[in-house]
């Protein structure tokens, strides 16, 4: 048995599971799950609590290395610390049980996130699952173990992104992801950088969707068609009209379908 103090000992998880635990503190590292800087301000308005009591608890997930910041000018914005934190997020909210909805637009905003969503900067919910069914359909990417769905494969983790994945650039990479706003120069593996592609087990379809270097891009591109926009303050996102009708052009993508039917080509 490790000795306690000595480095190299046994990890103590209660420690940093202890940061989640907190309702105030969750949902600031929700909000920032995304990806994005955020002041104090809005944190505090998305936790519900005094900016007061929003300060206190930035300065502990800032202690514990969960968040960072950065100074403009007078201002102070908090990011999450990484991809690493936001896979915790996401496998919590896969065993976590949902909150009583109390209002109209509290039961909006829920089927919201499970629509669309960002999970750290690419692209989760029920639409990043289809859209990476429309790559697959199209040849854009290929699943190297014949299966040729996102759906879940026998030992993948529930809520994370995995280690070893079974997708490759298909044909017809450079034109789809080109259509969609990546530039093939994207396309290239970075050696020594982050993973071209990567993907995630979604915690709220149980199925692949695009994560990676490539799934961020791909989330840029979108934003920068007008295709998608964020929700402000949250990590929801919402397909435009023009959206709707180029996912569908160039995927297939059916933003109408139910969580049961991934989008697909006839």
């Amino acid at each position: 048995m490790a000795a306690r103090g000595i480095p190299g000992g046994d990890v103590d998880v209660s420690q940093v599971a202890a940061l989640f635990a907190d309702r105030t503190r969750a949902r600031v590292l929700t909000a920032l799950a995304d990806g994005r800087a955020l002041p104090a301000s809005v944190l505090a308005a998305e936790a519900g609590v005094t900016a007061q009591a929003a300060s206190a608890q930035l300065a502990r997930l800032l202690s514990a290395g969960l968040i960072s910041v950065e100074r403009s000018g007078r201002h102070r914005y908090y990011r999450i610390a990484g991809s690493q934190v936001a896979a915790v997020l996401e496998a919590l909210a896969r065993i976590s049980p949902t909150e009583p909805v109390r209002s109209l637009r509290q039961g909006t905003r829920a089927a919201a996130l499970r629509a669309a969503r960002t999970c750290y900067d690419h692209l989760a919910g029920r639409l990043g699952v289809q859209v990476l069914q429309g790559l697959l359909d199209r040849g854009a990417l290929i699943a190297t173990d014949g299966v040729g769905t996102p759906r879940r494969r026998a030992g993948d983790r529930l809520s994370q992104q995995l280690r070893t994945h079974p997708y490759r650039l298909g044909p017809t990479a450079a034109d789809v992801f080109g259509a969609l706003g990546v530039p093939d120069a994207r396309l290239a593996p970075a050696p020594g950088g982050r993973p071209l592609l990567r993907a995630c087990l979604d915690w709220s379809e149980q199925q692949h969707h695009l994560a990676g270097r490539l799934g961020a891009d791909l989330l840029a591109g979108l934003l920068g068609h007008g295709w998608l926009i964020r929700s402000p303050g949250r990590r929801a996102v919402r397909l435009t009209p023009a959206g709707t009708a180029g996912l569908s052009s160039i995927l297939g993508v059916s933003a109408g379908l139910s969580r049961s039917e991934p989008a697909r080509r006839a």
